[in-house]
């Protein structure tokens, strides 16, 4: 075998396929007319390339923060037509704060479409909870510029439901409410257990156990341990009080942090 027809012991993997924006289109639950608005949506300001900031997010983020915010006042005002200023206010807060933002974006699996760039990817920034947050806003912020506020309302309505009941709405402080509905039903009060912490020190994501006695665990996942704590409290009110299927929640894979960051489709 001559040197040319060797094999090198050097060469690249083929680069991991981008994944389909029209999977990510039909989680949000809307189609983009114009597909660019989702692929700014989606850049870091570390992958924006020579436009810099004016490439990235930021501005989509800006925009969309106050869609949420009126949206989200929209939907609480119909909801709760007995509540004064002070609860709404309360609940509101509650609903558009960095961790439900996060959340909201998880469930959608927003994280193998981002483009980052090469430090924020070896950083795991696909799981980053601001990254994260901020880019919920940004694909809302996308969504009112290419259909308008009814739509993005209607998407808003669908990803961030309060609770209707006498509960707290299901942004807020996940664990506080855990701890008020177990002991509302005499139960023991909830319990949390670090089930597994990997990645590198400077990036560890932790997986924690919230335990309530005579109900199944949820199982959250993190960065910190505060956040995963939150994540598990949060997944096991979802299925006791407001009766969702969290079997099907998803736990990004860590080789897609490891990956190297790549533009999503235009």
């Amino acid at each position: 075998m001559t040197e040319e027809a060797r094999p090198s012991s050097r060469a690249r993997r083929a680069p991991r396929p981008k994944p389909d924006l029209a999977g990510l289109e039909a989680r949000i639950g809307h189609v983009f007319a114009d597909r660019k608005l989702l692929s700014v949506a989606l850049t870091h300001v570390s992958k924006a390339g020579g436009d810099g900031r004016l490439g990235s997010y930021q501005r989509l983020e800006f925009l969309g923060d106050r869609v949420l915010g009126l949206a989200i006042a929209d939907l609480l005002y119909e909801a709760f037509p007995g509540a004064d200023e002070g609860e709404l206010s309360r609940r509101l807060a509650g609903l558009v704060r960095r961790e439900t933002c996060a959340s909201v974006a998880t469930v959608w699996d927003v994280g193998p479409h981002l483009a980052l760039g090469p430090g924020e990817v070896q950083s795991g920034g696909r799981r980053n909870q601001t990254i994260l947050a901020d880019v919920c806003e940004s694909i809302l912020g996308a969504v009112f510029l290419d259909a308008g506020y009814a739509t993005a309302k209607a998407i808003v309505n669908a990803a961030f439901t309060p609770d209707t009941d006498t509960a707290a709405p299901r942004g807020r402080d996940a664990k506080s409410a855990l701890q008020e509905w177990a002991m509302a039903r005499a139960l023991p009060i909830p319990l949390y257990e670090v089930v597994e912490r990997s990645g590198p020190d400077h990036a560890p994501v932790f997986r924690i156990a919230a335990r309530v006695e005579g109900l199944e665990a949820g199982i959250g996942t993190g960065p910190s341990k505060r956040l995963a704590e939150q994540e598990a409290a949060r997944l096991v009110l979802d299925r006791e009080v407001h009766g969702l299927d969290t079997s099907r929640t998803r736990t990004m894979e860590t080789s897609a942090d490891v990956d190297e960051g790549h533009a999503p489709d235009a």
